[in-house]
């Protein structure tokens, strides 16, 4: 029985008439918190639109919140990390909390590590995960965040397709462990990880056991953010 019985909203990407189904520690998945969520489409919000990124997108945003409010949504979310780039939009044009992608977790990551140690972000698509994103002005700051992506994996194929198609969870490990596999060589000093994708969640776990590293991901930030409003 869920501990909040009022509703996380969940933005959620256009996934075509048979929506792929969502998994054991997704964050549409009905056991992953002990409170509901509700969800809305964000017309037009496609995988590939929203990690390029189109300003195009925000009224579509806007209203998909709106109705989650009407709905009875305390707390806003969404199914995509790359939904960052309409936080401000959202927040502005509802009176509830909005967190729409663990990037907002960022800049209190790299305050918990020791000044000298990197952080890396996973991401469904470094070649998309700029700047604008991750919010970061010190340089200095900056040096510390290390980005690797699972573009060109099962799963980012998956997705850029319409409708999209579902990626066995050994799939997404299978990604994601390569592409720690990339960071390892590259960079050293890393002290934990923060996933940007949605899809990775369900093997957060893996992660963890594979890297003995701290990782967090937007069902974390989705709870803190609950737990404020319940």
């Amino acid at each position: 029985m869920a501990l909040n019985s009022r509703p996380l909203g969940i933005l959620s990407l256009e996934r075509g008439p048979t929506p792929p189904k969502s998994r054991p520690g997704s964050i549409l998945h009905p056991t992953t918190f002990s409170f509901p969520v509700i969800s809305e489409i964000v017309q037009g919000a496609w995988a590939d639109v929203v990690i390029r990124g189109d300003p195009a997108l925000e009224p579509a945003y806007v209203a998909a919140a709106q109705r989650l409010v009407e709905q009875g949504a305390i707390a806003i979310s969404s199914n995509c990390g790359f939904s960052v780039r309409y936080q401000s939009a959202v927040a502005a044009s509802v009176n509830v909390p909005v967190a729409l992608s663990s990037l907002l977790l960022l800049p209190t990551l790299l305050r918990q590590l020791p000044a000298g140690s990197k952080l890396a972000i996973l991401t469904a698509d470094s070649s998309h995960c700029d700047e604008a994103l991750l919010g970061i002005k010190d340089l200095a700051q900056r040096a510390r965040v290390v980005i690797g992506g699972v573009e060109g994996g099962k799963l980012w194929q998956n997705e850029m397709v319409r409708p999209p198609a579902y990626t066995e969870t050994w799939e997404i490990e299978a990604d994601v462990v390569a592409c720690l596999g990339r960071l390892q060589v590259t960079h050293e000093g890393v002290a934990a990880i923060l996933c940007e994708c949605t899809g990775f969640p369900p093997v957060a776990s893996a992660i963890r056991r594979i890297t003995k590293l701290p990782v967090y991901d937007v069902t974390d930030l989705c709870r803190m953010t609950m737990a404020s409003v319940a």
